[in-house]
């Protein structure tokens, strides 16, 4: 995956928003102002997702590309490697795990309104 493909997928998600809050490098994707995913655009060596506790560790121990968030909270967090060895698709479904999880945690309301855009 490259960074266009990247960008061009997470903001396909409704309600997705792309934000530079920390510095000029990292790029996060947002819905509903919370973070879904986000990378290093100057490097694009890895992608953030937001996963359940158990999938996390579960998902280290099956793929090597898939390491503890770097710079996150490593309960929550996953770092993929960006090396082609995970497929495009597999980074999507992925992808679009974290954006379900964060939606799900919004309040009802804030799920209402996102689902009637």
């Amino acid at each position: 995956m490259n960074i266009e493909t990247y960008r061009n997928y997470c903001l396909s998600l409704k309600g997705a928003e792309e934000k530079m809050p920390f510095d000029k490098t990292t790029l996060v994707f947002s819905v509903k102002g919370k973070m879904f995913s986000s990378t290093l655009i100057e490097t694009f060596e890895l992608i953030n997702v937001k996963c359940n506790p158990k999938e996390a560790i579960t998902l280290r121990e099956k793929h090597r590309e898939v390491i503890a968030g770097y710079y996150m909270n490593k309960k929550y967090w996953n770092s993929i490697l960006t090396n082609g060895k995970i497929t495009d698709a597999q980074i999507k479904k992925w992808i679009k795990n974290s954006y379900d999880l964060v939606v799900s945690g919004l309040p009802k309301k804030v799920r209402e309104d996102l689902r009637n855009e």
